[in-house]
């Protein structure tokens, strides 16, 4: 502040012109004592030099230490965004659990076959050669396996078309929460045998799109949904039809 730095100015002034007047002093009473040599004169030069040490002591210019600046408060911590919904086929829609649940009315175990449900391909002869799995379908098989005890089978004709799902499916990240394992991919070698793998795990839902199959599964299984592109079959009461699996659950 201007104010404080010249009262400082001010008193150095003062100790240089007392110090200097004390110096002429002082060097007055040096001549005076080796001129008389006296104790009287010995004493005048002790106490003096006392008083010169505490005029200095008290009227010399005291620095003052500098201010700190206030803490700086602390930042908010930011706020956590909650994890969006993955989206779900061309549409860009969202598979949630609440979707999941009304769909599936309440059941807790399902069974969903492989072939053009969540492969590209639809016959075992396509499956001896590549798998395909379907991206619009991964985040929602995801979903319902985290609410379900999730199930999926096939009809195969060889091991390299078990070898060409599993490996498909593997790359796709099915397998990757831990709700779907390898061992709950199933393979048989004909419709009777996916039909008897559905009655025997009990499954609540089923998935399928053989129209032989879901017609002999509706006096067992609670519901079931019928994959076709073709209207106007006739389904049990117990038998929800769509084309795709993804638009079932849109």
């Amino acid at each position: 502040m201007p104010g404080l730095a010249a009262a400082e100015q001010d008193a150095v002034s003062l100790v240089r012109r007392v110090a200097r007047a004390l110096n002429r002093r002082f060097t007055d009473i040096v001549a005076l004592l080796f001129s008389h040599k006296g104790a009287g004169s010995l004493g005048a030069v002790a106490g003096f030099a006392i008083a010169v040490v505490f005029a200095w002591k008290f009227l010399r210019p005291r620095r003052r230490a500098p201010k700190r600046p206030p803490p700086t408060p602390a930042a908010a911590p930011a706020a956590t965004v909650p994890d969006a919904a993955e989206p779900i086929g061309d549409s860009g829609k969202v598979v949630t659990r609440e979707i999941v649940v009304k769909r599936l009315k309440g059941c807790r175990k399902v069974t969903c076959q492989l072939l053009g449900v969540v492969f590209e391909e639809k016959i075992p002869e396509e499956l001896q050669k590549h798998a395909t799995v379907r991206p619009s379908v991964v985040e929602l098989l995801l979903e319902i396996s985290r609410y379900c005890d999730l199930y999926l089978m096939e009809t195969v004709i060889d091991d390299k078309s078990e070898e060409n799902a599993l490996m498909a499916l593997e790359i796709s990240g099915l397998f990757r929460t831990g709700g779907l394992m390898k061992e709950k991919v199933l393979f048989c070698s004909s419709e009777v045998g996916r039909t008897s793998f559905v009655r025997q795990l009990e499954s609540d839902f089923h998935i399928d799109t053989s129209l032989d199959i879901v017609s002999q599964l509706s006096r067992f299984i609670r519901c079931q949904l019928f994959i076709s592109t073709v209207e106007g079959e006739q389904l049990a009461g117990n038998v929800f039809n769509s084309p795709s699996l993804e638009q079932f659950f849109s």
